[in-house]
Protein backbone atom coordinates (compact mmCIF):
# COMPACT_ATOMS: atom_id res chain seq x y z
CA UNK A 1 0.00 0.00 0.00
CA UNK A 2 1.32 3.44 -0.90
CA UNK A 3 1.38 6.06 1.83
CA UNK A 4 -0.62 9.13 0.83
CA UNK A 5 1.55 12.14 0.19
CA UNK A 6 1.17 15.71 1.31
CA UNK A 7 1.12 18.47 -1.31
CA UNK A 8 3.48 21.45 -1.35
CA UNK A 9 1.74 24.81 -1.77
CA UNK A 10 2.73 28.49 -1.97
CA UNK A 11 1.52 31.44 0.11
CA UNK A 12 -1.04 32.55 -2.52
CA UNK A 13 -2.41 28.99 -2.66
CA UNK A 14 -2.64 28.94 1.14
CA UNK A 15 -4.81 32.08 1.07
CA UNK A 16 -7.23 30.38 -1.34
CA UNK A 17 -7.27 26.94 0.29
CA UNK A 18 -7.83 28.22 3.83
CA UNK A 19 -11.24 29.60 2.74
CA UNK A 20 -12.60 26.08 2.19
CA UNK A 21 -14.87 24.53 4.78
CA UNK A 22 -13.36 22.18 7.35
CA UNK A 23 -9.84 23.46 6.63
CA UNK A 24 -7.34 24.42 9.32
CA UNK A 25 -4.00 26.19 9.14
CA UNK A 26 -1.69 24.50 11.64
CA UNK A 27 1.34 26.58 12.64
CA UNK A 28 3.97 24.20 14.06
CA UNK A 29 6.35 26.89 15.30
CA UNK A 30 7.01 27.47 19.01
CA UNK A 31 4.45 29.54 20.92
CA UNK A 32 6.71 32.61 21.11
CA UNK A 33 7.22 32.55 17.33
CA UNK A 34 3.47 32.28 16.76
CA UNK A 35 2.82 35.18 19.16
CA UNK A 36 5.44 37.34 17.41
CA UNK A 37 3.94 36.84 13.93
CA UNK A 38 1.35 34.50 12.47
CA UNK A 39 -1.17 34.08 9.67
CA UNK A 40 -3.83 32.87 12.07
CA UNK A 41 -4.80 29.27 12.49
CA UNK A 42 -3.99 26.89 15.31
CA UNK A 43 -0.60 26.88 17.02
CA UNK A 44 0.54 23.30 17.62
CA UNK A 45 4.33 23.30 18.13
CA UNK A 46 6.04 20.43 16.32
CA UNK A 47 7.06 18.60 19.54
CA UNK A 48 3.35 18.52 20.52
CA UNK A 49 1.92 17.40 17.14
CA UNK A 50 1.32 13.78 18.15
CA UNK A 51 0.04 14.55 21.64
CA UNK A 52 -2.46 17.08 20.24
CA UNK A 53 -3.46 15.24 17.06
CA UNK A 54 -7.02 14.69 18.30
CA UNK A 55 -7.57 18.46 18.01
CA UNK A 56 -6.95 18.16 14.27
CA UNK A 57 -9.32 15.27 13.51
CA UNK A 58 -12.35 17.56 13.05
CA UNK A 59 -10.81 19.01 9.88
CA UNK A 60 -10.78 17.41 6.42
CA UNK A 61 -7.91 19.56 5.17
CA UNK A 62 -4.80 20.54 7.10
CA UNK A 63 -2.34 23.20 5.96
CA UNK A 64 0.94 22.97 7.88
CA UNK A 65 3.15 26.05 8.16
CA UNK A 66 6.35 27.17 9.91
CA UNK A 67 9.11 29.73 9.41
CA UNK A 68 11.06 28.14 6.55
CA UNK A 69 9.19 24.93 5.75
CA UNK A 70 11.37 22.43 7.59
CA UNK A 71 9.27 21.78 10.71
CA UNK A 72 6.00 21.85 8.77
CA UNK A 73 7.37 19.25 6.32
CA UNK A 74 8.28 16.99 9.26
CA UNK A 75 4.77 17.45 10.70
CA UNK A 76 3.12 16.73 7.33
CA UNK A 77 5.13 13.53 6.90
CA UNK A 78 4.35 12.45 10.45
CA UNK A 79 0.61 13.03 10.14
CA UNK A 80 0.31 11.36 6.73
CA UNK A 81 1.81 8.17 8.19
CA UNK A 82 -0.86 7.91 10.88
CA UNK A 83 -3.94 5.86 9.93
CA UNK A 84 -6.32 8.47 11.39
CA UNK A 85 -5.03 11.07 8.94
CA UNK A 86 -4.85 9.02 5.75
CA UNK A 87 -8.28 10.21 4.67
CA UNK A 88 -7.29 13.86 5.22
CA UNK A 89 -5.89 16.26 2.63
CA UNK A 90 -2.57 17.54 3.93
CA UNK A 91 -0.78 20.57 2.51
CA UNK A 92 2.65 21.90 3.39
CA UNK A 93 3.64 25.55 2.88
CA UNK A 94 6.80 25.13 0.81
CA UNK A 95 9.47 27.61 1.86
CA UNK A 96 7.54 28.62 4.94
CA UNK A 97 6.31 32.02 6.06
CA UNK A 98 9.57 33.76 5.10
CA UNK A 99 9.58 32.53 1.51
CA UNK A 100 9.29 35.56 -0.73
CA UNK A 101 9.95 33.81 -4.02
CA UNK A 102 7.14 34.36 -6.54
Amino acid sequence: MTTPAYTDITLPELDTLRQQARTAVIDVRDEWEFEEFNLGGINVPLPDIRARRDELLAYDTLILVCTNGIRSRIAAKDLQRQPLFQSKIIYHLHGGLIDDVD
